[in-house]
């Protein structure tokens, strides 16, 4: 978050619940003076906003919103907000879920129905520049069983071709199928068909899943080069 005096922040809260909206609102208010605080009940308004006014300096993300499939939301807002600072406020708070969240590029989980100290104790978190997890949370890497998770990831990403890496790229950018064809003026049928060999190559179900592989493997430096 931005160095800036607190009575200068200016914030926005996603979530499509008017109820929890407003009260998340007024938790923001009770924690600090925050200048403005504006509101989106879905991931296209909230991706409008920030279009409109990229300086947000905290963003509230519930991650169960209509118009997105699970992490897809919060990568493809990271992207579009490179500088904010994105605290998620979800409902859906297990171990796994808030480390899959992290990996991609939250700054701090908040379980949906916690209390106001909690809120402040994360956004005091965030402010200085730390990461903020709920009391109790374990960093499912550290057990054993997930030991050989980043080495198997490497050798999968590893086996793409030039042209799935490109797209893998592009998918961890936040753009859709539509925006990938455009891009690499290829047919978005066949963006579709290497989304999928990407998909199985890499052993997952979802675009979610594939962009928490890519970034855990940090898989810049392992993919395909362009020569």
């Amino acid at each position: 978050m931005r160095d800036i005096p607190i009575a200068e922040l200016n914030a926005l809260v996603v979530d499509d619940h008017p109820l929890f909206c407003d009260a998340l609102m007024l938790t923001l208010r009770s924690i600090a003076d925050f200048s403005e605080i504006q509101t989106a009940g879905t991931m296209d308004a909230a991706l409008a906003k920030v279009a409109a006014d990229a300086d947000f300096d905290l963003i509230l993300l519930d991650l169960n919103l209509p118009d997105v499939n699970g992490l897809d939301g919060l990568v493809r807002l990271r992207t579009a907000a490179p500088k904010s600072t994105i605290l998620i406020v979800s409902s859906m708070a297990d171990n796994r879920m808030i480390s899959h969240a992290l990996k991609a590029g939250a700054n701090g989980f908040v379980p949906k129905h916690s209390q106001r100290a909690v809120f402040r104790r994360a956004f005091d978190a965030v402010r200085e520049g730390q990461s903020f997890v709920p009391d109790g949370y374990i960093d499912p890497q550290g057990q054993d069983n997930n030991r050989d998770a980043p080495e198997e990831a490497l050798s999968r990403l590893a086996s793409l071709t030039n042209q799935q890496a490109r797209i893998l790229n592009l998918i961890c950018e936040g753009k859709l199928n539509k925006q990938i064809a455009f891009d690499l003026s290829i047919a978005e049928t066949t963006v579709k068909a290497h989304v999928t060999a990407i998909m199985r190559k890499l052993g997952v179900h979802s675009r979610t899943q594939a962009v928490l592989i890519a970034q855990e493997a940090r898989f810049n430096r392992v993919l395909p080069s362009d020569a």
